[in-house]
């Protein structure tokens, strides 16, 4: 009997965020590679901006998705000491996906930063006046969470690989 898998747009939606949030990793890491001001840096902060912004719109349909279309069930099942952390790990992966182009978004403009419409000199007007000790509060915020978020991002991760070469269940494969 063939796997149950997740319906085909959450699965759309799980890996185009996928790709996206390792785009936003290297568009942020990487930007040291070009001098403050240049060209090619602010390319790449804008593009780490437009991405975050992308992993924003697709959580709203990827929110969707989870309340209309529940998971298929693991088989063989969970032990409930598996299920409860697994279902926390999903939970705290969907708020950070959400918090975090948020907090991004709201230090760029209590920052004074200008976001671009990409390939365009149109700037969003910003929702949030310019605070400079704010926008100093947020990006320690945003740049903490980010901690956190490649460590709930290793741990699903990890469990995902637990499930697929120790336990041999059909966790991994319900997402291909």
């Amino acid at each position: 009997m063939p796997t149950p898998r997740y319906a085909s747009s959450r699965r759309w939606l799980h890996w185009s965020i996928v790709v996206l949030l390792v785009a936003a990793f290297v568009l942020i890491e990487f930007r040291g590679v070009f001098d403050r001001g240049t060209t090619g840096r602010v390319a790449m902060v804008q593009g780490h901006f437009w991405v975050g912004i992308a992993i924003l719109a697709l959580m709203l349909p990827r929110l969707l998705q989870a309340l209309r279309k529940p998971a298929p069930p693991v088989s063989p099942p969970l032990p409930a000491w598996q299920a409860l952390p697994a279902r926390g790990v999903h939970v705290l992966l969907y708020a950070m996906l959400i918090v975090q182009p948020l907090l991004g978004i709201a230090t760029a403009w209590t920052d004074g930063k200008t976001i671009l419409v990409p390939f365009t000199s149109i700037a969003v007007p910003a929702l949030l006046a310019a605070d400079k000790e704010l926008a100093h509060q947020l990006e320690d915020i945003h740049k903490l969470v980010a901690n956190g978020f490649y460590f709930v991002v290793g741990l699903h991760v990890l469990a995902a690989l637990y499930h697929h070469f120790v336990r041999r269940d059909d966790t991994l494969r319900r997402m291909t």
